[in-house]
């Protein structure tokens, strides 16, 4: 293969998002954490777990996807590992009593900031279920760029230097890559770190990473000048992942074929996310159609609550999610930019930041860095091309392209 193709998720767009958000605790103060109301007091009982997974598994003719991903979120959720285990334990347990259509077809979803990853009930856990799971660590970049936002909680109140987490994290990757060949990390782009974006993803492929998703953070946190910052940085990763060869074995997200061109209203109308058809339980058995709607994601407004395990989902409350897409939520203008396809968006923020409690007003915090995206997106594929073509080699990429397509489908 010429070029590296994307990992998509398992069962990608056919499979049931589950999420228990198991604990809203954490060992880190992440400085770009969208999580606002993290706390150490409310952790889910195992009473509430099991409700919540009666009410699913009793209701297969309602959930009829095909698969499902039981995703675990805090917080930290491996801070929870006790309860997961059992949590996991009994959802293995019950799905073959009742001969479940996801018995054969489940994962179980984790995304970790990597600290307690080494420790003995974590790995019990892995050994125990590592053919059914997916795991993701989050490590940054290089440690000047982790530690700039990645920093551990205070402990006391007068506590006044920052401690950064990269070292907890990086001891513990080449055990998680053994377990996890093929585990990509996610990097988180604010103002601050721009200038480490090249150094970062390089440092994270020196690692032995390949996949690198990475997104800027969708707030409004943006600074005049970041978007050429962000475009300077980006070609000069560009240069070096073609220049070093790194395109037929690592992948970085910020660049993709698929993005930077007019909108498709016919096939590019969908929402962006799974609001909606992805489902989130908390402590308190509260449903939510996605976490960001739970009030700990949430700076300025309530939670969207849309049931709860004794009660069940009120399916008026969930209907509005079920009618978004992206000209239902979008400005004119957004709808008939030039480089409208990839933008993307996330759901909990577009209401958060919404002049009214609607869902239904897209924030556009982000425009500037898209479109700054897209111009180096831009240049990498036109010098990829050049280079593939000096080479002799596009005429086999693209037979290769449409083969995995076909593949695909």
């Amino acid at each position: 293969m010429l070029i590296k193709e994307d990992i998509h998720p398992w069962q990608s767009g056919v499979a049931k998002n589950i999420t228990f958000i198991v604990t809203k605790d954490c060992q880190l103060a992440c400085k770009y954490c969208y999580l606002v109301g993290k706390n150490s007091k409310e952790r889910m009982s195992w009473e509430v777990a099991k409700l919540a997974i009666d009410y699913i598994l009793d209701r297969e003719d309602e959930f009829r996807e095909e698969s499902v991903v039981w995703d675990f979120i805090g917080g930290e959720p491996f801070l929870e590992i006790e309860l997961i285990d059992k949590i996991c334990d009994y959802i293995k347990t019950e799905m073959y009593r009742r001969n479940h259509h996801w018995f054969n077809s489940y994962r179980f979803s984790f995304s970790t900031n990597g600290i307690n990853y080494h420790t003995p009930k974590v790995q019990s856990f892995i050994l125990k279920n590592h053919q059914h799971l997916s795991i993701g660590i989050t490590i940054d970049g290089t440690q000047q760029k982790h530690d700039l936002n990645r920093i551990y909680k205070p402990q006391h109140e007068k506590d006044l230097l920052e401690r950064g987490s990269y070292d907890d994290v990086a001891r513990n990757i080449p055990l998680w890559l053994n377990q996890f060949p093929e585990g990509g990390t996610k990097v988180t782009i604010s103002s601050a770190d721009i200038p480490f974006i090249k150094e970062s993803v390089l440092h994270l492929y020196s690692l032995g990473i390949h996949e690198v998703n990475i997104n800027c953070v969708f707030e409004n946190v943006w600074e005049e000048g970041d978007d050429l910052l962000f475009e300077e940085q980006l070609m000069q990763l560009a240069d070096s992942i073609i220049d070093e060869g790194y395109y037929s074995d690592y992948s970085c997200s910020f660049f993709s074929e698929y993005i930077g061109k007019p909108m498709n209203r016919t096939l590019e109308n969908q929402n962006w996310c799974g609001a909606g058809m992805m489902l989130a339980v908390d402590a308190a058995g509260n449903f939510y159609p996605c976490t960001r709607f739970a009030q700990y994601s949430l700076r300025e407004k309530k939670a969207r609550i849309i049931g709860n395990v004794n009660d069940g989902i009120d399916k008026n409350k969930l209907r509005p999610f079920l009618t978004l897409d992206r000209t239902t939520q979008s400005k004119q203008e957004c709808i008939d930019c030039d480089v409208a396809s990839g933008c993307a968006w996330c759901q909990g923020e577009n209401y958060d930041a919404a002049e009214t409690n609607t869902i239904y007003q897209r924030s556009t915090a982000i425009c500037k860095m898209h479109k700054a995206r897209v111009r180096a997106n831009n240049y990498y594929w036109n010098k990829l091309y050049r280079k593939l073509e000096l080479e002799g080699q596009r005429d086999d990429y693209e037979k290769n392209k449409r083969a995995m397509k076909q593949k695909l489908c």
